[in-house]
């Protein structure tokens, strides 16, 4: 009989890989082991295929080590592009989310999701966002989807 594999069935593999990235320690962490094999000889492009990350990625945490140390390899406030939404028009997301339901607003639906969320703001406000990026909105004004249950909550 063979060697039974381990399986984890509380969370996907996406699911975790989200909470790994969210947690700043673990980041600067894999960012400065990166470093650190580059350091020891090893091939960036070679990494990046290894690690799923891009070349170019790689190549700029080296850079920003050898001019700033770790600090380098920390994300800094303000990179990215700017939301196109208003301060109150993310309060008023995060009103709606909080107090509104989408039934309130046309929707079959009575509790909110980020796909409906991203219909509303292109119907209320004409911007375009993404899946993941409505998830990065939310989690901006406070609020967290909790897949598994179905529902948006307040942090």
């Amino acid at each position: 009989m063979g060697k039974s594999v381990l399986k984890i069935q509380r969370s996907e593999a996406g699911e975790i890989k989200k909470l790994l990235n969210t947690n700043d320690a673990y980041v600067v962490g894999v960012r400065l082991y990166l470093v650190y094999l580059v350091a020891l000889g090893h091939s960036s492009r070679r990494l990046s295929e290894l690690h799923s990350i891009s070349f170019k990625q790689i190549t700029n945490w080296v850079h920003r080590f050898e001019k700033e140390g770790i600090e380098g390899l920390k994300d800094k406030k303000g990179r990215g592009r700017r939301s196109g939404l208003s301060e109150e028009q993310l309060e008023r997301i995060k009103e709606l989310v909080i107090k509104e339901t989408p039934l309130n607003h046309g929707y079959q639906s009575e509790k909110w999701t980020g796909p409906l969320l991203i219909q509303w703001i292109k119907r209320e406000y004409g911007l375009v966002y993404q899946k993941a990026q409505i998830y990065n909105l939310l989690a901006k004004v406070g609020i967290i989807f909790e897949k598994k249950l179905g529902l948006i909550s307040k942090v």
